[in-house]
């Protein structure tokens, strides 16, 4: 990549449909102003559920061919996004999806047969070696991934987690695999989140108006789903609300993993496509950019040089 845009953004997701259900807006929005977004996949999601009755013969324990037509998704995805520099780690397939199961306390865990090959089994320095190589080569100012706890437990959320903060490090280092590339210190990381504030009050407010709630049966003043994280915790909102249908649409590309009932696809009004437009991050690491009334960044590359 010999001529880099002024600005660029690398995505660590662990599975295709992880991206756009989190960031789709985002990367749109980015995309279409020009910047270089860089998605990093880092499996097919083999063992994903698939929703699609006609296509249950992909599942692992069948046909094992989920993961392949995962890979058509995908693309489809990141062609309506406008996305155009998409990798999986290390190469299509060489790490696989790991599964989960739901643990006792409700959160999700490594299922107790973890493959040799499943991404958590991973070698972690092997692993950040090959985004060590996209770091350098793409010279991001930010990188978005999940928290340490990949939002509700999954445990190649957590590991992508893993592998993208220790690759981060490892990048920064001029003594460090100079085969892989030139040093880069990349300025700015981010982790994803979900906003407690805007999911109460835009359930609150899609139930008052007679519409489904974005995550189904849902009472706001009671128990929330566990990737939600309290609002002091939020630095930065992009508004992506401009970009919303191409999200939706997107989020359908992911047939097998996302229903075409679900409520995302029912923007009939403001309120259901600021749900699905605005989204939500942590600042991990670097300087807090300008911020707007409410006292949180409205632009990822907020406060970098020459952005």
């Amino acid at each position: 990549m010999s001529e880099l845009p002024d600005r660029r953004i690398v995505l660590v997701h662990a599975h295709p449909d992880d991206e756009t259900i989190g960031n789709g807006a985002t990367m749109a929005k980015y995309a279409a102003e020009g910047a270089l977004v860089t998605l990093v996949t880092c499996t097919l999601g083999e063992q994903g559920e698939i929703l699609v009755p006609e296509l249950t013969h992909l599942a692992a324990a069948a046909e094992d061919g989920l993961g392949r037509h995962r890979v058509g998704e995908l693309a489809e995805a990141m062609r309506i996004l406008g996305v155009r520099d998409h990798r999986f780690l290390g190469a299509e397939g060489k790490y696989r999806d790991t599964g989960m199961i739901y643990a006792d306390d409700g959160n999700a865990a490594a299922p107790p047969d973890v493959g040799k090959d499943a991404f958590w089994s991973a070698d972690l320095r092997e692993a950040a070696d090959e985004l060590v190589s996209v770091l350098r080569e793409t010279r991001p100012q930010v990188l978005v991934t999940y928290d340490p706890w990949g939002g509700y437990g999954h445990p190649d959320h957590v590991q992508a987690h893993r592998v993208a903060m220790y690759a981060v490090s490892l990048a920064a280092m001029p003594t460090y695999r100079s085969d892989l590339g030139e040093a880069w210190d990349v300025p700015k990381i981010y982790w994803t989140a979900m906003s407690k504030e805007s999911l109460v009050e835009g359930t609150r407010r899609m139930l008052e108006l007679g519409e489904e709630a974005p995550f189904g049966p849902l009472d706001p003043d009671g128990p929330l789903p566990p990737m939600v994280v309290p609002d002091a915790w939020i630095t930065t909102k992009v508004d992506g609300v401009a970009y919303a249908q191409q999200k939706v649409d997107a989020m359908r590309a992911h047939a097998t993993q996302i229903s075409v009932d679900f409520p995302f696809f029912a923007l009939s009004n403001y309120l259901g496509q600021e749900i699905v437009g605005v989204e939500a991050y942590r600042l991990a690491s670097g300087r807090l950019g300008p911020v707007d009334a409410d006292g949180v960044e409205t632009d990822l590359f907020a406060g970098v040089d020459g952005c």
